[in-house]
């Protein structure tokens, strides 16, 4: 690739916001050339680099996110879903490709994110690991080769930081295993337990979330029968793989037609 395309990240002050600068700046494959923050925050206006206690990067923070756009291939958007489906109409008419890490969304959200998807690259993935989209694959091969007398477990750990329960990640991963039972994750998801519950209903799918110090971000996904269990776990210490999974799909994006990708799509796990 001999032009190094131009990605503007979102939501620059945040921890993937952050993450995202530094492997964007150390890449030989792309070129960061906006940092969007919302207005009235204290980085608006600052280098990008100096307001992260480094060096002058030459990008300014900005709150005018068509500005910034304006000389960008892409975008990369951990942010709130509000804020992403707002990106969304501005990156489909730049006709930017539009990366987006964003968790939390519903599924209204993420159904409004259609039209955008007409005329850009949308790749929309709860999780943007290697990874954890081969656990994906994995959990959609063994739910379905597994009947219902496997109970399936969904078991996330993050940071006590994080906003959202059950995490994407984990959605992802009910959504495969309920695929992989030939069945609606709506229709059999099990997200609320406390008190008297009764019984664990037969062929449900079970989610627990665990929030707690700086973890950065573990999966579990349990098939517990009488007399024998299958446990597929993905852990990850490093914020810096989503990160790289996103420049990766940002750059997979380049001259791909209009549609909405996931990272399946990026890495080729199709098959």
């Amino acid at each position: 690739m001999t032009h190094k395309p131009g990605i503007v990240v979102t939501g620059a002050s945040g921890r993937m916001g952050q993450m995202l600068v530094r492997i964007i700046s150390e890449s030989d494959k792309a070129q960061l050339v906006g940092a969007v923050e919302r207005t009235g925050h204290d980085w608006v206006g600052q280098d990008i680099g100096t307001a992260m206690g480094a060096r002058a990067s030459g990008v300014t923070v900005i709150d005018d996110p068509l500005e910034a756009f304006a000389q960008a291939q892409a975008i990369i958007d951990f942010t709130a879903p509000e804020a992403t489906l707002e990106f969304a109409a501005l990156a489909a008419q730049a006709r930017l490709v539009h990366v987006i890490g964003t968790t939390g969304m519903s599924d209204a959200q993420i159904e409004a994110l259609t039209p955008a998807a007409r005329h850009a690259v949308i790749v929309r993935a709860g999780n943007m690991s290697l990874g954890v989209n081969l656990l994906t694959q994995l959990t959609r091969k063994v739910a379905a080769a597994l009947d219902e007398d496997f109970d399936i477990e969904i078991i996330e750990a993050h940071h006590h930081h994080k906003v959202d329960a059950p995490s994407g990640t984990a959605l992802m991963l009910g959504e495969a295993a309920a695929e992989g039972r030939g069945v609606a994750l709506a229709d059999v998801a099990d997200r609320r337990r406390d008190g008297i519950t009764g019984a664990r209903e037969r062929g449900n799918i079970g989610f627990v979330a665990i929030r707690g110090g700086d973890i950065v971000g573990e999966h579990d996904v349990l098939f517990a029968a009488p007399g024998e269990r299958i446990t597929l776990r993905h852990v990850a210490t490093d914020r810096g793989v989503f990160a790289r999974g996103a420049l990766r799909a940002a750059l997979w994006g380049q001259g791909k037609p209009p549609g909405a990708y996931d990272m399946v799509d990026v890495l080729g796990l199709n098959d």
